[in-house]
């Protein structure tokens, strides 16, 4: 397999990461806590309470591990249409692939990459959810002290299957939203590009950004129920599954459960896989 794949994937994974992670702090908040009015009010309560680092609370983990998942994404996504195809990422421009091979190839990237995000993510979340202010001389400590530390907590209260909790939606989410993602992204570079053509910088941005808003209205109501079964070891509260999650929640609050984040998923969603497409495009680019 071409090692630039999963290298691009990597740098541009972390570049992306770094942009979006406060918004995905307030989305994450905003979709397991109740305290909040809109987004708004979060981002006000956190700044209050936590300062500016409170939206950046578990950065530190994924910006290496997750960094390393997209990775996975992007260097599996294009090795599988590499396989599908037998074109090289170069080549394509001048010989499109089927739309029905990119999003298969999506899928078989969204499938491998939530099997190697799950513990990664679980971990991000239950850091991103811890809402003390920064450890005061006298004050409790938080439960979490860091990611190590909430890694081997979970595994000693929840077990091994603790770490992958909620593994099942994000699964179900990645999967076919992945597949929708490159397929949106391509065909908008398609639309905009004369034949042959590599795409402009302005329609990479465009697309990647585009691609991620489609992708993330699509993924954002098993994004809930996929960070409510992750808190929920925490909160003692054990649903037997992800049909009684959804059924739960709908019930306590209604159809309007399922789209909670999606406006702030959406507004992060542009800029950071505007920057992950430039620079992943950029690099093979480069490298080519």
């Amino acid at each position: 397999m071409p090692a630039e794949e999963f290298v691009a994937g990597w740098i541009s994974g972390a570049l992306g990461l770094v942009l979006g992670h406060p918004f995905d702090t307030v989305k994450v908040r905003l979709q397991t806590q109740t305290t909040y009015q809109g987004i708004i009010d979060c981002m006000v309560k956190t700044y209050r309470h936590e300062s500016l680092l409170g939206f950046f609370k578990g950065m530190s983990f994924p910006i290496v591990s997750i960094a390393v998942v997209n990775s996975v994404l992007f260097g599996v996504y294009s090795n599988a249409l590499l396989a599908l195809t037998a074109t090289s990422h170069q080549e394509r421009r001048a010989q499109a692939p089927s739309y029905t091979h990119v999003f298969i190839a999506g899928c078989t990237g969204g499938f491998l990459q939530a099997y190697c995000l799950a513990p990664f993510d679980l971990i991000k979340v239950r850091l991103q959810n811890q809402t003390e202010p920064r450890a005061q001389p006298g004050s409790p400590p938080p439960r979490y002290r860091g990611p190590v530390h909430c890694a081997a907590s979970i595994f000693q209260a929840e077990g091994p299957r603790g770490l992958f909790r909620g593994a099942w939606a994000l699964t179900l989410r990645d999967t076919p939203t992945l597949g929708i993602y490159f397929v949106t992204y391509e065909w908008l570079c398609h639309q905009s590009t004369p034949d042959g053509q590599n795409p402009s910088s302005a329609t990479v941005l465009v697309a990647g950004g585009f691609a991620g808003i489609t992708s993330w209205v699509t993924a954002t109501p098993l994004d809930v129920i996929k960070s409510r079964m992750q808190m929920a070891g925490l909160e003692q509260r054990a649903y037997r599954g992800l049909l009684d999650c959804m059924v739960s929640s709908v019930r306590q609050e209604g159809l309007g459960v399922f789209f909670r984040g999606l406006t702030i998923n959406s507004a992060r969603a542009f800029p950071v896989n505007a920057v992950t497409f430039l620079s992943y495009e950029y690099l093979l680019h480069s490298w080519g």
